[in-house]
């Protein structure tokens, strides 16, 4: 599926707002997480091998969380019901993800989606992009709490390729550090300015 074929997808669309804070901002907490120029290359790395892998990957994500009623919760309507359109709209974006998260510069389109991703869990925009009636705001708890499994599950996948026990490891690392990264900017409307 091509990106413009994804639902809600947004990336590089002139419709995100810029990002809130400017490149040095960003640097500062890029060093925060140690996240250097090398793990860029590693990503690259593990782009290609997770390339072909996102489908086991979002089944193993997906599976999780409706094996947990508490995380499955956001994504039902009013009734308590799963709702499937949206479960299946945001899995495409999130397969999509994966490979946002080991291909695409972080550079300034990137940033400013992150924002906009964070908005999407939070009450100010959740829903909207897919015109949803599920509960309407992920507790902040719970997008901290994902970093752990959608880190630690990602290894196995990694270690599908041809690559050195090392290389794995700095595949492995690199993707921790963006999660990290990634999740720290998501967490914007969570706060208040100031306390951010």
């Amino acid at each position: 599926m091509s990106t413009d074929e994804i639902p809600g997808y947004a990336l590089g669309d002139e419709s995100i707002p810029e990002a809130p804070i400017d490149e040095e901002a960003f640097d500062r907490l890029k060093q925060s997480v140690m996240f250097t120029e090398e793990d860029e290359e590693y990503l690259r790395m593990a782009g290609d091998v997770l390339e072909d892998q996102t489908d086991e990957i979002l089944d193993l994500w997906y599976g999780f969380v409706g094996d947990h009623d508490f995380l499955l919760y956001y994504f039902t309507d009013g009734e308590g019901n799963p709702d499937e359109e949206y479960l299946d709209r945001v899995r495409a974006r999130f397969e999509q993800w994966v490979l946002d998260t080991c291909d695409t510069p972080y550079d300034d389109e990137w940033l400013a989606y992150q924002f906009e991703i964070g908005r999407r869990h939070h009450r100010s925009k959740k829903n909207e992009a897919d015109d949803a009636d599920a509960v309407p705001h992920i507790h902040l708890r719970y997008v901290v709490g994902f970093i752990y499994p959608i880190t630690a599950t990602i290894r196995e996948f990694l270690e599908n390729g041809d690559h050195t026990d090392e290389d794995v490891q700095k595949m492995y690392h690199a993707w921790f550090k963006s999660v990290v990264l990634q999740v720290a900017l998501w967490s914007y409307p969570y706060v208040d300015e100031d306390d951010w």
